[in-house]
């Protein structure tokens, strides 16, 4: 019984069961934020991970606004990091890409700040407070 039991830990272990997230490599980890424009310079095969930060319990909600070219990188995970753990704390949200071919594209991240399902601004302030980071990719 304790041999099953010490294998069921073992295989829970591996297979990555329990707290944390989908990726564990964010790679190389480039941030960006409402307004600006951050140029990025990867090789293929590099992986990279656009960050910007979050507040989700103030409204704060970042999404990828369309996916890049695919010949140049692929999307690969959205993953999510606390920082600590009280109500009200930020953190990062981080945007995770796999560069595949020389070329250029442009990402667009996009944060709408306290919007609906329909996620649109509704209001005059979650206008304002809304907006996009903007990354130019070049793969050499």
């Amino acid at each position: 019984m304790r041999l099953r039991a010490a294998t069921w830990l073992a295989v829970l272990a591996v297979a990555g069961c329990g707290g944390g997230t989908a990726v564990s490599d964010y790679g190389m980890v480039v941030k960006g934020a409402k307004g600006t424009t951050v140029h990025v310079e990867v090789r293929p095969g590099q992986r990279f991970s656009l960050a910007v930060a979050d507040n989700p319990s103030v409204g704060d909600d970042w999404s990828l606004v369309a996916v890049p070219d695919t010949k140049v990188a692929s999307f690969i995970s959205e993953e999510h990091e606390g920082e600590g753990g009280g109500p009200g704390s930020g953190g990062t949200t981080y945007f995770v890409f796999n560069p595949k071919r020389p070329g250029t594209t442009e990402i667009r991240l996009f944060n709408c700040w306290r919007c609906g399902q329909d996620r649109t601004p509704a209001t005059e302030e979650s206008r304002r407070q809304s907006g996009e980071a903007i990354f130019a990719v070049t793969v050499k």
